[in-house]
């Protein structure tokens, strides 16, 4: 498992009953968690929380606030030394704006950039589904060229307002707003090329004219097309996964059939194996009081040679 073990800023104090207590910053949330099936016990350190998010049987649900701001900001430094700050506010469906659990992957491609850009290479990425800019400032920070995409307006206004507060406001970023389906389909047709990829797509979405996505149909011919945007000799992919059905081992398997098919396979047949290696696994966070780590999804990694 790749664990999200740096941060100072965040940390997720303890589980049960399907909730977590976290600490953002001098703030303390408790969120439910599909993941957390265990049921034991709320020790002190439960009470008085900032804000507590309580989940309807009927779907979705409301916050509870008590002293939690509207806004407040929290840090993160990437294991390639760079300074990152965002914002974080709560909105519907429990979230804060970001999803800390990243951070292991913001940790391996800045390195990756990093290392790639001090050798003389300019690195261009192609951030996909990038919501409010985790991956997009990590990258930018370790010197990469980024094109940000969102179907979402007020997702690329925040990601703007995090790449402003860690620096970022003048780096070569391009913030676009656009179903991440035909953007790919028309930087195809322009013949556009990315050292790396990120994509974190949903289970379920609608494009900004209606588009539906739905993870199970759409994620393998849309992977298929978007490594059609690689460069001969790419830096790295990555694909995160939140959907149930996307196991590490299901990851693997297709960034295979996409990145370095077999012989014969159809998969490759507008371009050849690309060199490098291919892993999967999932991502978590480690728990204070437990000493054990929580699951958040799984992550696919491509790294070329």
């Amino acid at each position: 498992m790749w664990i999200a073990d740096r941060w100072t800023d965040y940390e997720v104090l303890d589980t049960s009953d399907g909730e977590k207590l976290e600490r953002w910053g001098r703030y303390r949330l408790i969120r439910p968690d599909p993941q957390v099936i265990w049921q034991t016990g709320h020790g002190k350190e439960w009470k008085n929380p900032s804000a507590h998010y309580h989940r309807s049987s009927k779907g979705g649900g409301e916050w509870d606030f008590f002293d939690l701001p509207e806004e407040w900001t929290i840090g993160y430094q990437t294991a390639a030394g760079s300074d990152l700050t965002f914002h974080l506010k709560p909105f519907s469906f429990k979230h804060t704006g970001l999803f800390p659990e990243q951070a292991a992957n913001w940790d391996w491609f800045s390195v990756l950039i990093r290392d790639a850009v001090r050798s003389g290479r300019e690195i261009r990425v192609l951030n996909l589904f990038a919501y409010t800019g985790g991956a997009t400032i990590a990258a930018a920070a370790a010197g990469a060229h980024v094109t940000h995409v969102d179907a979402s307006r007020g997702m690329v206004s925040w990601a703007r307002e995090n790449a402003a507060s860690s620096g970022l406001a003048d780096a070569p970023v391009r913030w676009l707003v656009d179903d991440c389906t035909k953007f790919v389909e028309r930087e195809i047709r322009r013949g556009n090329h990315y050292d790396a990829v990120i994509m974190d797509p949903p289970s379920y979405g609608r494009g900004p004219k209606g588009e539906i996505w739905k993870m199970e149909d759409n994620i393998y011919p849309f992977l298929l097309n978007t490594v059609r945007l690689l460069t001969p000799h790419p830096l790295f992919f990555l694909i995160n996964s939140y959907t149930t059905g996307l196991q590490p081992a299901v990851l693997s398997y297709m960034m295979h059939e996409a990145l370095m098919p077999a012989p014969g396979s159809s998969a490759g047949s507008d371009h050849p194996p690309f060199s490098g290696s291919i892993e999967a696994d999932e991502i978590g966070l480690p728990v204070t009081r437990s000493g054990l780590v929580l699951p958040c999804g799984a992550a696919g990694r491509f790294t070329g040679r």
